[in-house]
């Protein structure tokens, strides 16, 4: 289904449809409107990819292990403070923080940290404080006194002990009719996980073990929680998100399945479908102790299998300039562009998106079609495309990162190179902090070889080699809180 703010008739007078290739080897490919060189777009792009990729060595892998192993032991802890999580928990793991639009959570008061100055790495861990899953497709929910793509959540869909365990997070509603309903509340929830994960972390900092991660930072950003941990030369930054998690599919979505899409022919639709979250994100005019979010996070990791890696170099680079570019006042996130970059895909021929050497023209597309959706307040979600993402802005907000966006494309390669300079000085305080922290001998897990709380080295080579050969598929990870030294992984559906 093409979206309705993007469809190709709207987008025919586009600057980048002018910028095509020249037939017979008659000149150089340019950039229709900023007299670019294609060739020269690409190998911006191509050097930002370079200095933008995370690469793991031994001692890098080591750590991200150690650290994984500490937030898993940690939530491990928090189920047994009050039994209210889980017992067998189902986590996703996902590359990349909140900021970055991994997933669509868009808050107010997220606060801002910087690659390179506060952290290396950046994670982002859902973690279902309820489960829905063994429900028939599709799944009804509340979505009366929500706007479009929320919905509050009645505790009437579980049992009674799953009810007297979380009553103090909801918020309550009596009927005429004598009975009483329990809404479960994002803030409330939030509220019981950051101080159960204060109380754990104030726990285990009292008997510290050699190897284990510093604690350098817990805050509480709006509904979520943000770890970041020092591991070696390493600082990993963890926005640890409480969620309801849900097999099958929602009814508001259903219609959505009965469109033709990018990804027919190359993966299941049950691996699309296979289930999806609530996450604590509020509307512009909704209730934020009542009201979630519906994510389609699981999916979007099966579809990103399906995204060639020209376009996907192309959307971390403009994910790049429009993080920076478009920050104040807020109104545009990442997580847009990822869903304008899903329309290009259900829109475009698959042989054109496929091709290595277009990624300066897919970077001036998304230029494009983002500035198009400012100009007309309009961004479907990709996945309720009756949910438009920027009905809410004022329309100065609209036209002034409208305008911003058209100083990008009167000048993409000087905007990408700026980017480039960002990305090369976030390495440098990166490899300044880690060569203070070895000329200083902090603690790192490799110190303590031997050691009994030494992690198994070959656990971390193993846990590169799964990230490897697994680029882009859904990392899951179970946790027995009565062992929580045993990660089980599961990669897709397979288990490590």
């Amino acid at each position: 289904m093409a979206a309705p703010a993007l469809s190709a008739g709207s987008l025919g007078n586009s600057p980048t449809a002018a910028a095509g290739r020249l037939p017979h080897g008659g000149g150089p490919d340019l950039d229709f409107r900023s007299g670019a060189r294609m060739e020269d777009l690409n190998r911006l792009i191509q050097e930002f990819s370079k200095h933008d990729q995370r690469e793991y060595d031994d001692q890098r892998a080591l750590e991200i292990h150690t650290a994984k192993d500490f937030i898993f032991s940690m939530l491990g802890m928090v189920q047994k403070l009050d039994q209210k999580l889980p017992v067998a928990n189902e986590y996703l793991l996902l590359s990349g923080g909140v900021r970055e639009g991994v997933v669509d959570m868009d808050l107010d008061d997220l606060n801002v940290y910087a690659r390179g100055t506060d952290y290396d790495m950046d994670f982002t861990l859902l973690v279902p404080a309820l489960k829905l899953h063994d429900r028939n497709q599709p799944v009804t929910l509340d979505m009366r006194h929500s706007a479009l793509g929320h919905s509050w959540l009645s505790l009437r869909l579980f049992d009674e002990g799953t009810i007297n365990k979380w009553k103090d997070c909801c918020t309550i509603v009596d009927h005429i009719n004598g009975t009483t309903n329990y809404f479960f509340s994002p803030t409330l929830v939030a509220d019981w996980f950051y101080q159960s994960i204060s109380l754990v972390l104030l726990e285990v900092q009292k008997k510290p073990q050699r190897g284990m991660p510093k604690v350098e930072k817990v805050e509480r950003n709006g509904t979520i929680i943000s770890v970041i941990l020092g591991v070696g030369s390493s600082r990993m930054l963890y926005d640890i998100v409480p969620v309801v998690s849900f097999k099958g599919w929602p009814a508001v979505a259903q219609s959505w399945l009965m469109e033709n899409h990018f990804w027919d022919g190359k993966i299941t639709e049950e691996e699309v479908i296979s289930g999806f979250y609530l996450v604590p994100a509020c509307s512009f005019k909704g209730r934020k102790e009542n009201e979630w979010r519906l994510s389609f996070a699981r999916s979007e990791v099966q579809l990103k299998k399906c995204i060639s890696s020209s376009l996907m170099q192309a959307y971390q680079a403009c994910k790049a300039i429009i993080i920076k570019l478009l920050s104040r006042p807020k109104a545009v996130s990442p997580y847009h562009l990822r869903s304008i970059m899903l329309w290009a895909c259900d829109r475009l021929p698959s042989n054109y998106l496929s091709q290595d050497d277009f990624s300066a023209h897919f970077l001036l597309g998304l230029i494009d079609d983002l500035q198009h959706c400012l100009v007309n307040k309009m961004c479907p979600n990709y996945f309720i495309p009756q949910c438009n993402m920027l009905e809410h802005l004022c329309d100065e907000t609209a036209m002034l990162h409208a305008r911003k966006l058209s100083s990008v494309r009167s000048d993409p390669a000087e905007h990408l190179r700026t980017t480039i300079e960002h990305a090369k000085a976030a390495n440098r305080l990166t490899v300044e902090l880690q060569w203070r922290g070895s000329s200083t001998n902090l603690p790192s897990p490799q110190s303590d070889a031997g050691g009994e709380n030494q992690p198994d080295d070959r656990l971390a080579k193993k846990l590169q080699q799964l990230v490897t050969e697994n680029p882009g598929k859904s990392i899951s990870v179970f946790i027995n809180p009565d062992d929580v030294t045993r990660p089980h992984f599961r990669i897709d559906d397979k288990f490590f």
